[in-house]
């Protein structure tokens, strides 16, 4: 996209990154170009105040990056999404060297982030990869797939996981398979990865899915059928016995193109309607400085703590006690 390398220091890209990736903003100023979360995840905010005391201290993702480390790879309008990839150099003095981004909308909500030599993300994509130790065997569903962040973490820590994803968009796969790799993941795990263009919201499997992961955004918003009750309960049906959904519901940092579809708002509605169908079993974590830039929900009753951690690897195992009970 242009104006994210332009001079003009108004230009700024939103990402629903949170989560979510909730959201990264972009945003060129005069030389640089900054590429940023909102937020900082509790892991990054315990290893920085580790540091705070240090004279030398490291770059974050607040910081900007040099136009000239920041190229753009594609770019183009589907039916459904305004499309952008862009890459950051290796070079760059920033938490992103390596990277490429996935932009959708006209917000320029990033969707999808994949490194090139480290498989976690630093962004709500890796929360989502708590998930595993604590549902029974069985496939996963990733429900809004874009270039395939989230399944390539899941298929790259959990051996035995099968992931289905769906994707409405099939301009977004033909992207993930060109860009990020997903050719190449779908080669690789022919037994384990199974990729669907359509409504993800039709996704279904035969004796169901041990996890839900859902993350669903439309025109820089989550969309509407999140905030129905009725959506909920057909994903609950979806499940097996002993299964969960963990969901990127957003929060203040994402902007949608539609400016009455406030991010908290929105966030509030899904989770209310969530609470119908979940009750007491629905547990919320926050991110962001100020609790609200961003918020993943998890359903079903809360594991016990210790035995999460231990079935997790461990720059994984600080995301556990963040979970809360929901209260509206």
């Amino acid at each position: 996209m242009w104006m994210v390398l332009s001079s003009s220091p108004q230009t700024q890209i939103h990402n629903t990154i949170t989560t979510q990736t909730c959201c990264h903003h972009l945003q060129s100023k005069p030389k640089t170009t900054r590429i940023t979360f909102p937020f900082k995840l509790k892991c990054q905010q315990q290893e920085q105040h580790q540091q705070s005391n240090s004279s030398l201290k490291p770059k974050t993702q607040d910081d900007g990056i040099p136009i000239e480390d920041v190229k753009t790879l594609a770019k183009f309008k589907s039916r459904h999404n305004y499309i952008r990839v862009l890459e950051v150099s290796r070079k760059a003095d920033h938490p992103f060297r390596g990277s490429r981004l996935l932009l959708l909308d006209n917000p320029g909500n990033i969707h999808s982030i994949s490194f090139l030599f480290k498989t976690l993300t630093n962004t709500y994509f890796d929360v989502f990869a708590t998930i595993p130790p604590i549902i029974p065997n069985g496939p996963i569903a990733v429900l809004g797939f874009g270039a395939g962040s989230t399944a390539r973490i899941l298929l790259n820590l959990y051996p035995d996981t099968v992931v289905h994803g769906w994707e409405l968009d099939p301009s977004v796969i033909e992207v993930a398979r060109e860009y990020f790799n997903l050719s190449k993941i779908e080669r690789e795990n022919k037994q384990r990865l199974f990729v669907y263009v359509g409504n993800a919201l039709t996704a279904s499997l035969e004796g169901g899915f041990s996890g839900i992961l859902v993350d669903l955004f439309s025109e820089g918003s989550l969309i509407p059928e999140l905030q129905e009750a009725a959506t909920w309960e057909k994903l609950r049906k979806s499940l097996k016995k002993g299964g969960r959904i963990m969901v990127n519901v957003g929060g203040s940092c994402v902007e949608a193109e539609d400016k009455v579809r406030d991010g908290n708002v929105v966030m509030e509605e899904t989770l209310k309607a969530m609470r119908m169908v979940f009750g007491e079993k629905l547990f919320v974590l926050r991110l962001g400085n100020r609790g609200d830039d961003s918020s993943l929900a998890l359903t079903g009753d809360f594991p016990e703590i210790e035995t999460w951690k231990n079935k997790l690897p461990s720059s994984l195992r600080c995301y556990v006690g963040l979970w809360k009970p929901y209260s509206d």
